[in-house]
C-alpha cells in the first residue's frame, strides 16, 4: 500500500513543480511512488492531477521542499533524496541558479526622477489589502467604474507569472501601482496603467494574502511601506517605492505554521493570522499529531516587534497512542486562516478559525473571536460548529490519526464582514465551508442575528474564501465542489454539474433577496460551476469568479448577469512569460480608479491551471 506522506491543501509551490518525466529516474520514481503519488495520482483535496502540474525547474521543487509548501515531506528525506525527487519530478538537473525567476530588461519600468518615491499614495484610488477596507466589505465605492461601463470591460494588459500553475494572490492597488505576490514567492510591484515592473521582491515562501500598504517612521523619514506573509510563516516589511527589505520576522514557532490570510495594519501596529499545514503532514500514523494551535500575532509596524500573541487554544499535551504506538497530542489547530476585521468603536479585533486536527475538540474552533486590540486578551468567542476535530487522515484509506470519522472539517476560510445595519445596529457576517451564512452581534457577544443555508457543506465546499456587502445586502459565492473518481484509474476530475451559484441576503434581516444558479459547464474540460473564488462588489455590481474560468458581473438589485468574461486561454504579456488563464479560486478581483485586476488560474481541486494577472478597463483603454 502506498505511504501517504505529502501535504495537500494550499499547496501551491509544489503543486506547479511536478512532472511525469524524470532524470534521476529510479531513486527520484521510487520517491515519488513512497511520498506523493498517494495524493497527487489520487486528487487528494486540493492536489491537481498530474496532468495538470507541467514545467518548472528542479530549483523551485528543491526550495519547496527544503523552505516551502513542502518542508513537511523534505524534512523526512536526506538531502540527497530531495534532490533525487527534484530532478525526477523537473526532468531537469540541478543547475546554479533558476533563471526563470528574473525578468527580462524590458519588462521594467523605465527609470525616472522620483520613480521609486510615493507622493501621498493613498490620497488616490486604492483598493488596500484583502477587503479593500479594514472591516472586510469587499465593497468598492469609489471604483471609478459604473455599472452600466462593466459591460465594456476589456484586457487592457496581461502579466505572467514565470513558471506557476496557480495564480491566487489577491492584488492591491496603492498609489497607481498594483501589488501582488506569486506561488513562486516573488512580490511585484507594478505599474497599475501599462504593467511594467517597478520592483519584485523574493520572499523565502509563496505568498498568497495580500499586500498591505502604510506609512512608518524610519531614521531618515516616513516611508511608506508593504506589509505581508508567506507559507513559510515569515512577515515582511518592504519599501513600497523600492522593494528594499525593512525587517522581517518568523510569526510562529511551529515549523509548519503559515500566512495564508493578509495581514491588516491600523494604529502602528501590523495584525498576522496564523494557520499550518499541520491538518494533512498530521495524517500519517508516524506522526505524533498534533500540536500547532491557530493564532493572531501583533506586530510592531516600524520594527517587526512582537507586541502580543493570542493563541485561539490552550497548548496540546500527550493525550493517548495510536494503534501504530505513536503519541498522539490536542487540543491542536483552530487556525486563523483569513484576514481580520477591525473595530475602531470597540477597539476589537474580529477574526474567524478553522477545525480541530486532533482530540480534544475545543470550544474555539470553526468560531469567531473577538480580541482587545491593545492587550490581545480573548473578549468573547462564538463556536458555529461543535466538535469538529479532523484531519487529512480521516478522508485517507489509512485512518489511523483520525480523531473522529464523523467530524465534518467544517472551517471558517472566509473572514468577518463588519457592518452597519439600517437600523443602526451592527452584524459581524461570515459564511463557513458548513454551507451556512452566519449573522452574528458583535455588541452583544457574538448573539446570533441571523443565519442562512446556501448549500450542503463539504470539505471543500460551502462558502469559501469569502463575500461582500455593500451596507444593503450580503453576496454569498457557493463552492461545493465535488470529485470524481476515475474508473479503473488512479485519478479524479471535477464534477461539471455539481456546485455553484451566488446568493444575496438582506442584511438585517437574513432574507433572500435573490439567487442566480450557476452556468452550465457544457464540455469543457475540468470544468466545475463551483464558484469558490471571493466575491467583489462596486456600486451596482457585484463580480464571482467560478472554477469554471468566467468571471461574471451581476446586478445587485436582481442578481442577473450584466458580462460575463472567459479568462482561459493563453495570454501575450507585457512581462514576455508564457501565461495562460485558467480557474478562480481563493482571491475575487480588486477595483479602483476605473480598472478591475484579478488573477486566473487555480490547479487544485480538479481545476484549470494559469498563471496570468489581468488588467481590465474600459474597452481595454
Amino acid at each position: 500500500m502506498t505511504r501517504i506522506t505529502c501535504r495537500v491543501t494550499g499547496f501551491a509551490v509544489l503543486f506547479g513543480l511536478l512532472s511525469a518525466a524524470g532524470a534521476s529516474a529510479q531513486n527520484g520514481a521510487a520517491l515519488y511512488r513512497e511520498h506523493c503519488s498517494g495524493c497527487h495520482d489520487r486528487g487528494v483535496d486540493r492536489a491537481p492531477a498530474r496532468d495538470a502540474l507541467q514545467t518548472m525547474s528542479a530549483e523551485r521543487i528543491l526550495t519547496a521542499l527544503e523552505n516551502g509548501a513542502m518542508l513537511s515531506m523534505g524534512s523526512r528525506m536526506s538531502t540527497a533524496d530531495r534532490r533525487a525527487l527534484a530532478q525526477f519530478l523537473s526532468g531537469k538537473p540541478l543547475s546554479a541558479r533558476d533563471l526563470t525567476m528574473m525578468p527580462p530588461q524590458q519588462a521594467m519600468c523605465p527609470a525616472s526622477p522620483g520613480s521609486g518615491a510615493f507622493a501621498n499614495p493613498l490620497a488616490s484610488a486604492s483598493w488596500n489589502g484583502w477587503g479593500a477596507n479594514t472591516n472586510n466589505t469587499r465593497f468598492q465605492d469609489g471604483a471609478g467604474l459604473t455599472a452600466a461601463q462593466v459591460p465594456r470591460l476589456k484586457v487592457k494588459w496581461a502579466f505572467g507569472f514565470p513558471g506557476d500553475l496557480d495564480a491566487n494572490a489577491q492584488p492591491s492597488i496603492v498609489g497607481g501601482r498594483v501589488f501582488v505576490g506569486s506561488s513562486g514567492g516573488n512580490v511585484y510591484s507594478l505599474d497599475a496603467a501599462t504593467g511594467c515592473i517597478r520592483w519584485f521582491f523574493q520572499a523565502k515562501s509563496s505568498v498568497r494574502g495580500a499586500v498591505t500598504v502604510g506609512r512608518i517612521q524610519q531614521n531618515a523619514g516616513p516611508v511608506e511601506a508593504a506589509f505581508f506573509g508567506d507559507l513559510a510563516g515569515n512577515v515582511y516589511a518592504v519599501d513600497a517605492g523600492t522593494g528594499t527589505l525593512i525587517w522581517t520576522v518568523k510569526a510562529d514557532a511551529h515549523p509548519l505554521a503559515r500566512i495564508v490570510g493578509s495581514v491588516v495594519l491600523h494604529g502602528g501596529r501590523l495584525y498576522v493570522p496564523v494557520a499550518s499545514a499541520e491538518e494533512t503532514a498530521g495524517a500519517p500514523a508516524s506522526y505524533e499529531c498534533c500540536r500547532f494551535r491557530g493564532s493572531v500575532t501583533a506586530l510592531d509596524s516600524v520594527t517587526g516587534r512582537q507586541v502580543w500573541k493570542t493563541f485561539t487554544i490552550d497548548e496540546a499535551r500527550p493525550t493517548t497512542k495510536n494503534a501504530a504506538g505513536t503519541q498522539l497530542w490536542g487540543p491542536s489547530g483552530a487556525g486563523v486562516w483569513s484576514s481580520p476585521a477591525i473595530d475602531v468603536r470597540r477597539n476589537v479585533l474580529y477574526a474567524t478559525t478553522g477545525d480541530n486536527y486532533s482530540a480534544p475538540a475545543s470550544s474555539m474552533s470553526d468560531a469567531f473571536v473577538a480580541m482587545d486590540l491593545d492587550t490581545g486578551r480573548i473578549v468573547w468567542a462564538k463556536q458555529m460548529t461543535a466538535g469538529d476535530a479532523w484531519n487529512t487522515a480521516c478522508r485517507l484509506a489509512d485512518t489511523t490519526n483520525c480523531p473522529d470519522m464523523k467530524a465534518p472539517d467544517f472551517d471558517f476560510a472566509s473572514p468577518p464582514i463588519l457592518v452597519t445595519l439600517a437600523n443602526g445596529k451592527r452584524a459581524l457576517v461570515a459564511g463557513q465551508k458548513s454551507g451556512m451564512v452566519h449573522a452574528i452581534d458583535p455588541d452583544d457577544q457574538g448573539k446570533i442575528l441571523w443565519q442562512a443555508r446556501v448549500g450542503v457543506g463539504t470539505t471543500l465546499g460551502g462558502v469559501q474564501w469569502g463575500s461582500a456587502s455593500d451596507g444593503v445586502n450580503a453576496y454569498v459565492a457557493l463552492s461545493d465542489i465535488v470529485r470524481l473518481f476515475i474508473p479503473n484509474s488512479l485519478g479524479s476530475n471535477v464534477d461539471p454539474k455539481a456546485g455553484g451559484g451566488l446568493f444575496a441576503f438582506n442584511l438585517q434581516t437574513g432574507e433572500r433577496a435573490w439567487y442566480t444558479p450557476p452556468a452550465p459547464c457544457g464540455t469543457r474540460p475540468r470544468c466545475s460551476p463551483a464558484q469558490s473564488a471571493a466575491v467583489t462588489a462596486i456600486p451596482g455590481v457585484v463580480f464571482s469568479g467560478s472554477v469554471d474560468g468566467h468571471l461574471r458581473g451581476y446586478s445587485t438589485a436582481t442578481g442577473a448577469v450584466l458580462w460575463d468574461f472567459d479568462s482561459v486561454g493563453p495570454y501575450k504579456t507585457v512581462n514576455e512569460v508564457p501565461a495562460r488563464g485558467g480557474s478562480f479560486d481563493g482571491p475575487g478581483p480588486a477595483v479602483a480608479g476605473g480598472m478591475l485586476f484579478v488573477n486566473s488560474g487555480y490547479a487544485r481541486a480538479g481545476g484549470m491551471p494559469g498563471n496570468v494577472l489581468l488588467a481590465l478597463s474600459v474597452d481595454g483603454q
